[in-house]
């Protein structure tokens, strides 16, 4: 049994709640980074002894696009499935549903699914500090279990998972990264941002038709030169404030 992360993870929240997943394993762990815009992502196929742990976070209740297209070109071939949506504590809407669905259209068979909170990527107040010692330790159990349901081959249902079809619409968010004075033009944001909203030749500035505001410029300058809106940001949290006020729980799933 191979085990493979395939991430979209931007800022390092949702990677982090995979690799606690993939952490319990007990055996050496590959990973797939879906915003490496280098990656040709046709040529990932998979076998029926391969254990795959997909994770994506949550942008308005659905899976980025980026995120989705590119896990559409994989071949899962059967390969299990642990589908991971992660949100910053308001709700993930339909992702889960979608990323289920997304799984089993590429061939892959969902087995199990988890929602889990990390840190919100652009009003950080929202679920701080999460995943925490309680999430890790529920997460892992979790774990113990998708993973020996897999081994004495219990789990062979794809997880009902909240949702609805069609998935609830969304177009973004009004709050788009944009550069300051300080801009060194290193590129570094340009290399690395997953929907190449960032031209290499001009980094700073930013195409915001192209932009998901998945916050990777921000996190990574060296210069901390890029940021967002500190009047709609704050817009955003009054906004998210009664949703986001009690803590969420991760939710569980097994199939």
């Amino acid at each position: 049994m191979k085990i493979t992360e395939i991430v979209f993870s931007p800022t390092g929240g949702t990677k982090k709640a995979a690799d606690i997943i993939a952490g319990r394993s007990g055996m050496e762990n590959s990973w797939i980074d879906l915003t490496d815009n280098a990656l040709d992502f046709t040529g990932f196929s998979f076998t029926e002894e391969d254990v795959c742990i997909v994770a994506v976070p949550s942008y308005g209740g659905r899976v980025p696009e980026i995120a989705a297209d590119r896990l559409r070109k994989m071949r899962g071939n059967k390969a299990k499935a642990v589908a991971v949506t992660v949100y910053g504590n308001r709700a993930y809407d339909d992702t889960m549903l979608e990323l289920n669905d997304i799984l089993s259209e590429a061939g892959f068979c969902p087995v199990a699914a988890i929602a889990a909170v990390a840190e919100h990527s652009i009003m950080r107040r929202f679920g701080a500090g999460r995943p925490d010692e309680e999430d890790v330790r529920e997460l892992e159990d979790f774990a113990d279990k998708v993973r020996r349901g897999i081994q004495n081959g219990s789990l062979t249902k794809i997880p009902d998972v909240p949702g609805n079809r069609p998935y609830r619409s969304f177009h973004g968010v009004p709050m788009k990264p944009r550069s300051g004075r300080s801009c060194i033009r290193c590129g570094v944001c340009a290399e690395r941002c997953p929907a190449l909203a960032i031209p290499a030749d001009m980094p700073m500035s930013t195409d915001y038709d192209r932009c998901i505001t998945c916050m990777r410029c921000i996190a990574i300058c060296p210069q901390k030169n890029r940021s967002v809106s500190k009047v709609l940001v704050a817009a955003g949290a009054q906004k998210l404030k009664k949703a986001c006020k009690e803590r969420k729980k991760n939710e569980l799933f097994l199939g």
